[in-house]
Formats: C-alpha cells, sequence, structure tokens
C-alpha cells in the first residue's frame, strides 16, 4: 500500500528506529564513535525522506515541476558526505570504514522502512548484524594466524614507561 496516512508514516517510521537503533546498539557496544543515536537517527531521517518521497506525489498529482523520487535517491548520495567523516587516516593506516559502509546501509534500510518493504529492512539489518559479529571474529581468525599479530599489554600504574616497553619490543 502507497497510500501514506499518519497511522503508515507512524509505522514505518517506529520500523525504521527499531531497525537503526539495533545496528547502532552493536556500534555502541564495540565503543565505535557512531552508535546507537546516530544510526537511529540516519534510519529514520531516510524513512522519512522515503516517505516524503511517495507523498508528494499522492498529495500533488499534478505536480509537474520535477520528480519526487529525487528526494530518495539524493539521501544516499548525502549520506555518503556522512560516512566520508567518519573516515580517519592517521599514521598510514584507514579507520572508520566499516563504520561509514554502515552508514550508507542503513540509511538503504531507512528507504526500504519508509517504502513499506519491511522484509527487505529486516533481512538487510539482520545480515548486517551477522556481518558486523560474526565475520569480525573470522577476520581475526585469519589475522591472527598469518603476518599480523595482536599484542595487548596491560600495565599496573596509570603512567607506564612507555620508552622501557618499546626499547622491549
Amino acid at each position: 500500500n502507497t497510500q501514506i496516512t499518519a497511522w503508515t508514516a507512524a509505522v514505518r517510521l517506529a520500523i525504521s528506529f527499531v531497525l537503526g537503533a539495533i545496528i547502532g546498539v552493536e556500534r555502541q557496544f564495540r565503543r565505535r564513535d557512531a552508535g546507537m543515536r546516530t544510526f537511529t537517527l540516519i534510519c529514520m531521517g531516510s524513512a522519512a525522506a522515503m516517505l516524503i518521497s511517495i507523498w508528494i506525489p499522492q498529495t500533488y498529482p499534478n505536480f509537474l515541476n520535477g520528480d519526487p523520487g529525487r528526494i530518495a535517491a539524493q539521501v544516499l548520495t548525502g549520506i555518503g558526505f556522512l560516512g566520508a567523516g567518519a573516515i580517519i587516516q592517521s599514521h598510514g593506516s584507514v579507520h572508520g570504514l566499516t563504520t561509514a559502509a554502515c552508514i550508507w546501509v542503513m540509511a538503504v534500510v531507512g528507504l526500504a522502512a519508509g517504502a513499506g518493504m519491511f522484509l527487505a529492512a529486516s533481512i538487510t539489518t539482520a545480515f548486517t548484524l551477522f556481518v558486523l559479529v560474526s565475520l569480525e571474529r573470522l577476520e581475526r581468525r585469519m589475522y591472527l594466524d598469518g603476518v599480523n599479530k595482536i599484542l595487548t599489554i596491560n600495565c599496573s600504574t596509570s603512567t607506564p614507561d612507555l620508552k622501557g616497553i618499546r626499547k622491549i619490543l
């Protein structure tokens, strides 16, 4: 049903809220910069943009001066700027690519929820959660068996002797 009423809008926004919060909780749990609030807002904002895209031709059937579908299409372009802001380059390594990808995927989930494609939005959210949780374990195993090693050093003081540690390493 493409008819946008107050009820359908509320349901679609509520579903986008829940789906965005699911991924946001995972990111928050891992102490990433973008957490539950960010992902929930991205998903709901995308859903609202899709609702507007559907509502405009429904309300203004003789709207001749533009393509209301562009509202939803431009969400993905605009969300790229948020993703770019999540990517940080520091000392030759890049951080935040997964967060940037999640931001983009959650925008798509929001668009799907706003369009009433609840099954597609839910499956995408489930697969995203699977990638974030399960595939990270597989990545760790692959890296630990390869050239890269992860070394964790626990210090009993708040001001460890970093020069001494570096010398030992």
